[in-house]
């Protein structure tokens, strides 16, 4: 392991999340969260402008309902029409790649953030994170739970509550905790 602490943090890599630098980029994500989650009455077109200015990449006709809470918001990319609804949550210290037309539903939490398993490492303070993406055309139920290192496939189903713990096909609608493939209808 080499480089900042962000380095490390952007590669993967065990880092610390209390260094200054990441403290700043966190303050400052923070301030503008403070402001976005107050804009639900404004045109959509303001808060699209927003998202771009902020989020690592927001394509045409991306929303994201306020209020939404995230890490950094520069490892977060929205495909064109991708929309996120009230209360999501994503934890992105590393990429977190939203596919094309995309809906998610209110209450969902996307956390790239992971935890060494070994106590000691733990207790250190390290962390790391693994990154997610998401397919384009996929829907993901209220309430569902995306946890560290998971692929969605294009189209897939992701349903209610489900706490989705590995890869998802594309095309497969998963539900449950863990979450398992169910057979088409």
């Amino acid at each position: 392991m080499s480089g900042s602490e962000k380095q490390k943090m952007l590669a993967g890599e065990l880092y610390r999340a209390g260094d200054p630098e990441l403290r700043r980029d966190a303050a400052a994500n923070m301030a503008w969260l403070a402001h976005y989650n107050t804009t639900l009455a404004l045109p959509s077109a303001e808060r699209h402008a927003l998202l771009a200015a902020h989020l690592g990449g927001v394509g045409p006709k991306a929303v994201i309902r306020p209020p939404f809470h995230c890490d950094y918001g520069y490892n977060i990319t929205l495909g064109p029409e991708a929309f996120l609804n009230f209360g999501c949550v994503i934890l992105d210290v590393v990429a977190v790649t939203i596919g094309a037309c995309t809906q998610i539903g209110p209450g969902v939490q996307i956390l790239t953030a992971d935890h060494p398993r070994d106590p000691e490492a733990r207790r250190s303070g390290l962390e790391f994170g693994r990154p997610i993406a998401i397919g384009a055309n996929v829907w993901i139920g209220g309430a569902a739970l995306i946890l560290p290192g998971v692929t969605v496939g294009d189209d897939a189903i992701v349903g209610a509550g489900a706490v989705v713990t590995r890869d998802v096909p594309a095309g497969a609608t998963v539900v449950g905790n863990p979450a398992r493939v169910v057979a088409p209808r």
